[in-house]
């Protein structure tokens, strides 16, 4: 057979099979405090994490340790009294004997030696990094790739604690569960929106995957009740990033959508990487419960947003207003006040409103113009955060703070990164797109090269905490990375649950096609194509290479047929902000076909240009 099939578990049902497996072996023995049952690396997908567990007669507290290579970098945690214990272990180093200590609450201890595997290539280690013990204290740095490199994250002295295998993406964040929340691995569309996200535990345990019919890209919030705020598009209507969903945190239904083609013109303003199809690239999403609203950054249209919680009417708009019709200007942009220094942010990224009102970002810089004639190569432009206070009542601005401007093409990234604020004047400036192609700064995503020229790429990004305007923290990593967050490994929320967790929202029904063309049989699908089938637990992914325009339908056959339009009409991507699903191949396509309205049995038959091929597969719904 020319077709390769396989059918794929969730990772939910993978992980739930793996945990019944080790609990049924923990159950047969009597694992004790002096013999505990230790299982490393539980969930299949966190290397660096192991679980101890055991029973005790009475109910003791449990202190652990994991040891640091040095003292300095011990990570202790103490759980609260209990007779069955369930012990997450979490910062241990790869290819290491690690030593763990466990103390009961009466003092009795017991030292394991827990050996892990050397990590694989894609786990990435610093070229450098610049701090103290005494500053970062038991704090990990963790950073989501965009680049060929693992989720991972990093202690004082750079040395990984914690890395994920799965091809995880867009932001990490910490819910107020203690669980953590970042882009899951599965595609939806090219070049990066995956279906939803996961709800993860530090030990690697996904309990929720929250599905959006039409996927999700780069940013999400949590409310005060829990429900989540998740960037989106609507893909039938052909276009991108332009859209807002509120999110049911228990079922993973869509509450409320906000659609910015309500709320802004798609063919003024535009940014150097702007396309019709991309008009508006929003990559970042912040409540301000003062206000009750929502403020965005849209990156190709070079402006940050604010619109009303209820209404999505616009409030607000900071941005070069050059190319902007001037009725928009006078209602809804600020104007430069105050004597210091004042640069527009361009293709920003990680809007954040501060306690006072002010806006953080990561001013990305791309171009640093809004006419073509102007653009600043990236050898001569900066990268950096800045903050701006805003007056909406006499609508100034001001630019209150900044860094990386001096720091010049060194720091440059023209895409992805973000900012965080700690308290007044202790920031984070993460700059993590950096990249030179023959030793020159690059004017595009590093992830975007191919070709010969790719061999000649160097990956950056560089990590930077400052407190009062000194540097407190830098770590610099040979790859790219979206997004950085400080987080502890350990928090008293984050508590183990067992048990299989939930597939929550839709996918949606997938668009059918509904003009079928004249065709001629073509028997057996040609191995030329390459053609792989993989069914999952919700939808059908289909995966061949065609030649650029070949026009492609794939067909499930039963008692009613469903047609699908597969596209080959590569689009040209002008913000390749994930580039780890891209194939190697450019003539690869990926197509997924939502399991939601079909039922029963189908045999998968494909449509290229006038001939109709069997792939001899067959399906159940």
């Amino acid at each position: 057979m020319s077709v390769l099939f396989r059918q794929f578990d969730h990772i939910i049902t993978e992980q739930y099979q793996a945990e019944q497996a080790w609990l049924a072996e923990y159950h047969k023995g009597k694992y004790t405090f002096d013999n505990p049952y230790v299982k490393l690396n539980p969930y299949l997908v966190a290397p660096l994490t192991a679980l101890v567990m055991f029973k005790t007669a009475e109910p003791t507290s449990v202190a652990v340790t994991v040891k640091g290579k040095e003292k300095a970098g011990d990570i202790s945690f103490k759980f609260p009294e209990a007779t069955e214990h369930m012990i997450p272990i979490y910062g241990l180093y790869a290819d290491y004997a690690n030593q763990v200590e466990l103390v009961l609450g009466n003092g009795e201890k017991n030292l394991l030696i827990i050996q892990t595997e050397a990590a694989p290539d894609k786990l990435k280690l610093p070229t450098k990094v610049t701090t103290t013990a005494e500053y970062f204290e038991d704090n990990i740095m963790f950073v989501t790739p965009t680049s060929e490199a693992f989720t991972a994250g990093y202690d004082y002295l750079g040395d990984a604690r914690w890395y994920n295998t799965l091809n995880l993406c867009w932001d990490l964040m910490r819910l107020e569960n203690g669980r953590l929340l970042v882009g899951d691995n599965r595609l939806v569309a090219p070049p990066y929106h995956v279906t939803g996200t996961y709800e993860m535990g530090m030990i690697g345990k996904i309990y929720k995957e929250y599905r959006l019919p039409s996927g999700y890209h780069h940013d999400a919030f949590e409310m005060e009740d829990g429900n989540l705020l998740m960037l989106t598009q609507d893909l039938p209507r052909g276009t991108v990033e332009d859209m807002l969903a509120l999110v049911d945190r228990k079922t993973g239904q869509i509450l409320k959508t906000w659609d910015y083609q309500k709320v802004l013109p798609q063919d003024v303003g535009g940014s150097g990487s702007q396309d019709a199809h991309d008009w508006f690239h929003n990559n970042a999403v912040w409540y301000d419960k003062k206000t009750n609203s929502l403020t965005l950054s849209g990156r190709h249209q070079d402006i940050i947003i604010n619109i009303d919680y209820e209404t999505g009417a616009l409030n607000w708009v900071i941005g070069d207003p050059e190319g902007w019709p001037q009725e928009l200007v006078n209602k809804y942009f600020f104007k430069p006040a105050g004597e210091g220094d004042f640069d527009w942010q361009y293709e920003q990224h990680a809007c954040v409103v501060l306690p006072d009102g002010d806006i953080m970002a990561l001013d990305n810089g791309h171009w640093r113009a809004k006419v073509k004639e102007r653009y600043i190569p990236a050898k001569e432009n900066f990268t950096r955060g800045v903050r701006y206070r805003i007056d909406t009542d006499k609508m100034e601005i001001e630019q209150v703070w900044q860094y990386g401007k001096e720091r010049g093409a060194e720091f440059y990234s023209c895409y992805i990164s973000n900012v965080e604020y700690y308290s007044e004047g202790h920031y984070l400036v993460h700059s993590g797109g950096i990249g030179t192609l023959n030793g020159e700064a690059l004017d595009k995503p590093p992830v975007g090269v191919r070709g010969e020229d790719k061999e000649n790429v160097v990956f950056n990004s560089i990590t930077v905490e400052l407190k009062d305007d000194v540097v407190m923290y830098e770590m610099q990593l040979p790859a790219n990375y979206y997004r950085a967050e400080k987080l502890k490994l350990y928090c008293h929320e984050d508590v183990l649950t067992l048990g299989k967790g939930e597939l929550l929202g839709t996918l949606g029904v997938t668009e059918e096609f509904t003009t079928i063309p004249p065709t001629e049989e073509g028997g057996i699908v040609p191995e030329k194509y390459n053609v792989k089938l993989g069914l999952e637990e919700d939808r059908l992914i289909f995966k061949a290479t065609f030649e650029k325009g070949q026009m492609v339908l794939l067909q499930l056959e039963g008692e009613t047929t469903h047609s699908y339009y597969v596209p080959t009409t590569k689009r040209p991507f002008m913000a390749m902000c994930v580039g780890t699903f891209q194939e190697s191949d450019e003539r690869a396509v990926e197509f997924p076909i939502s399991a939601e309205g079909l039922a029963g049995e189908f045999k998968i038959s494909l449509i290229v240009d006038e001939y109709k091929y069997e792939t001899g597969v067959i399906v159940e719904f």
